[in-house]
């Protein structure tokens, strides 16, 4: 099979060979432009385009099969020039990896993990459970305690993600042990510990998970950066699992307040998406200071927001559009959060299969009920506890609605 950039370095070594430029081979069916990205090894070939090349150099289409199989050194380094274009950078670090099972193994761990951040990043949370597991093995083959360490972390938050939560708290307390075993404190040690609070609270033990997240805004102590701006976004989380919405505000706009968008743009961003879900889920709720987050947020999604990102934030409006009584457009913005494949991490698909219930019972579907139920049964499952409660609220209003 013809892959890159393995393909790109054979077509410019045959047209070199022959005397000719990349303009001797362009015209019909051959762009300027697209040879030179099939030659750099942006684009995978096609069919039509090798037979075009071929005829062009006047060489047999297996004159492009080379028995040096693209290296994982050559790949790495093109998907970090070209980016993840439509996946392709994706594509080519699979394939990469499918043969490199006797490669370097420090090699390997480098296209694991920049395969994992792509992964990851697309939503793909089941594909990137899989890398990052390799990714683990791979650490401890090396030995070095901070790459067994990040492996972990990632994974954990992963985990965490697919709703997997007990999975998560297990990988995260190792990546503990093992960081405190070789006498680590940077700052993944850090990550771990608020990701250990953050599965705790998860799982019910709000009191253990307080403790963790009280002790990480310790650490960090009056600093700004991220860093700081994470350890106190999860003491709002906290905080807010535990039905304390004025403490979880005071802890986010603090972590507002540590973070300038120069700094992280992303982090930014998410953090006013977090302001938002909290304004909208306190009691009373407060739309006019959500729909006040949402606007400051806008310009940074437009920017740097990926398509979880826009799902989070349709899903924010959606919920925004609910609390105002407007269920028609509620229930619009939930077709948008849910038009193509769900990026949302466990807790967000479930609340918004939620919502979209609770719209369903405002129109008198007899089906809505059901679908709570079975949404309540599938977060009991998962060990969330006070997700179950918040859906058998939702669901015990829509009865007394119902009955009225």
């Amino acid at each position: 099979m013809l892959t890159q950039p393995s393909f790109g370095r054979r077509l410019k070594q045959l047209r070199q060979q022959r005397g000719k430029t990349q303009s001797d081979l362009t015209g019909p069916g051959m762009s300027s432009a697209y040879l030179s990205r099939l030659e750099s090894g942006a684009r995978p070939p096609t069919e039509r385009a090798v037979a075009i090349l071929a005829e062009r150099l006047g060489v047999p289409v297996g004159a492009f099969e080379t028995t040096d199989p693209s290296s994982l050194v050559d790949v790495l380094a093109a998907v970090l020039v070209v980016g993840d274009e439509s996946g392709h950078a994706r594509r080519m670090l699979e394939s990469a990896l499918s043969g490199a099972e006797h490669v370097d193994v420090g090699l390997q761990w480098q296209a694991h993990a920049h395969l994992a951040r792509l992964l990851t990043a697309d939503g793909e949370r089941s594909e990137a459970r899989t890398t990052l597991t390799k990714l683990a093995a791979l650490s401890d083959e090396l030995g070095h305690a901070v790459l067994r360490v990040y492996s972990r972390l990632h994974l954990a938050r992963v985990q965490r993600d697919l709703g997997e939560a007990d999975s998560a708290r297990i990988t995260a307390l190792e990546a503990l042990r093992i960081g405190s075993e070789d006498s680590l404190d940077n700052h993944d040690m850090l990550r771990c510990r608020l990701l250990l609070a953050s599965v705790t609270a998860e799982l019910g033990d709000l009191a253990e998970a307080f403790r963790l997240s009280e002790e990480a805004c310790a650490r960090v102590g009056g600093q700004t950066g991220a860093l700081a701006a994470q350890a106190l976004w999860t003491a709002a989380t906290v905080s807010t699992r535990k039905g304390n919405y004025e403490l979880s505000a005071s802890f986010l706009e603090r972590a507002m307040t540590a973070l300038s968008s120069r700094d992280d743009l992303l982090l930014w961003m998410r953090l006013r998406h977090a302001a938002a879900a909290l304004a909208l889920q306190a009691l009373p709720p407060a739309p006019d200071k959500a729909q006040r987050y949402l606007d400051e947020a806008r310009p940074a999604l437009e920017l740097v927001g990926t398509a979880q990102h826009q799902q989070e934030s349709a899903f924010l409006h959606a919920q925004l559009a609910y609390v105002r009584g407007e269920y028609e457009e509620a229930g619009r913005h939930c077709e948008q959060a849910a038009t193509e494949k769900v990026r949302l991490n466990f807790r967000d698909r479930i609340r918004l299969e939620m919502l979209m219930a609770q719209i369903r019972v405002k129109q008198s579907d007899p089906t809505a009920r059901a679908r709570l139920y079975a949404l309540a049964a599938e977060a009991q499952a998962n060990g969330m506890l006070d997700l179950t409660a918040e859906i058998w609220r939702a669901a015990c209003l829509g009865d007394q609605e119902n009955s009225q």
